[in-house]
């Protein structure tokens, strides 16, 4: 067995015997699953949907169309990946590629319920163990990206070496070093533009490793360059106009998503400006106002305050705490330490292509080491 498909086993949950459709004691509110014929082997697709219910609990219902979750591992095992609901009960291990679909009017409004058999979920949660610490994202929402064991050789030289980072959703990860350290390529293995030699980069359980960028966008990794990436021949309501019309949307719906991104990001002034005309800072909300188009999960920042004055580093850094409050995990690569500091709940700090160090801001600028290979003795935060 792969280690994709041991990924996906820890994300099965268990299935119990339940009554059948009108017994008493049947909520009509679980998920029947059917298990497919032997030798199928199909990849699981489908990860669990938690919905609320009447009485004030949650219920993980497999089949709905979504990416799977780190909640799965949790849910179903535990971070070690023990199965928590086994015991001695001796039910089936079942995944979301066993749920088939659901005639009409099966479940609430006959949706996202597979076909009812004999099996059923049948574990309810309190709501409180499933939601996050005040002024954080919900738990059930917040996706992660990882890497693990990253490495990258260059001839005979090993730029990075063994470097594992993790962003969730709804916090903001500094990635920093010295040149030479490797953050950049590290940076660039996670966003798709560098293969990594060894090592593995995750979303949520999901193997991104060999994904090109357009699919890892699709999958709701949105990326900022250093270099302008704008449109300059087209004015600013243009540039975001040529992504929303690859999306599956209306034109009303085009028309409101345009004039929220270009309310939000302080452009709608310059919609009819052409993008050669933009300052620095301007051009830098245009371009991540035109990433959000899609609404990714993530956002990976390339040198977001290179090139723009004082003010507009301001600015930038108050648009990527925007960014945060609404649920979207930020992984920045900068060399203005003080200002990627100031803005990240976390850091980590690469030397020589290894991790260093990792921790909040605080903790790094009073960290010695840190302070003696990288920030200087004269760093502080609060200036």
């Amino acid at each position: 067995m792969g280690e994709g498909d041991r990924s996906e086993r820890r994300g099965y949950a268990q299935a119990r015997d339940a009554p059948e459709p009108g017994a008493r004691g049947h909520d009509p509110h679980l998920l029947r699953l059917r298990r497919p014929p032997s030798g199928g082997g199909r990849r699981a697709s489908n990860g669990p949907l938690l919905r609320l219910r009447e009485d004030g609990t949650e219920r993980r219902e497999l089949g709905a169309r979504r990416p799977h979750s780190s909640l799965d591992r949790e849910w179903a095992g535990g971070a070690d990946g023990s199965d928590r609901g086994s015991g001695s009960s001796g039910g089936e291990i079942l995944s979301g590629a066993d749920c088939q679909p659901c005639p009409a009017g099966v479940g609430r409004a006959g949706k996202a319920f597979a076909e009812p058999t004999e099996r059923a979920m049948s574990t309810a949660y309190p709501v409180e163990e499933l939601i996050a610490m005040p002024g954080e994202a919900p738990l059930r929402e917040r996706a992660v990206l990882r890497a693990e064991g990253l490495v990258k050789v260059y001839g005979k030289r090993k730029v990075v070496n063994q470097v594992n980072l993790i962003v969730r959703q709804g916090e903001i990860v500094g990635l920093l070093g010295p040149n030479g350290a490797g953050k950049t390529t590290t940076f660039y293995m996670i966003t798709g533009l560098i293969r990594p030699t060894a090592g593995r980069i995750y979303l949520d359980d999901q193997d991104i490793t060999s994904l090109p960028m357009y699919r890892r966008a699709r999958l709701g990794i949105g990326y900022l360059s250093q270099e302008a990436s704008i449109f300059r021949g087209l004015t600013v309501e243009q540039n975001l106009m040529a992504i929303l019309e690859t999306l599956p949307l209306s034109k009303a719906e085009r028309q409101e998503r345009l004039r929220s991104l270009l309310e939000e990001l302080n452009v709608a002034h310059l919609a009819k400006s052409k993008a050669y005309n933009l300052s620095g800072g301007e051009r830098r909300r245009v371009e991540i106002a035109r990433s959000l188009v899609t609404r990714p999960r993530f956002m990976l920042l390339d040198e977001p305050f290179a090139g723009v004055d004082p003010i507009a580093v301001e600015d930038i850094q108050q648009i990527v705490r925007d960014l945060k409050r609404r649920g979207i995990g930020v992984l920045i690569t900068d060399h203005n330490v003080h200002e990627t500091l100031s803005i990240t709940d976390r850091a980590y700090l690469l030397y020589e292509g290894v991790v260093l160090k990792e921790g909040t801001a605080e903790f790094l600028a009073n960290d010695p080491e840190a302070r003696r290979l990288y920030l200087g003795d004269r760093f502080r935060l609060d200036r």
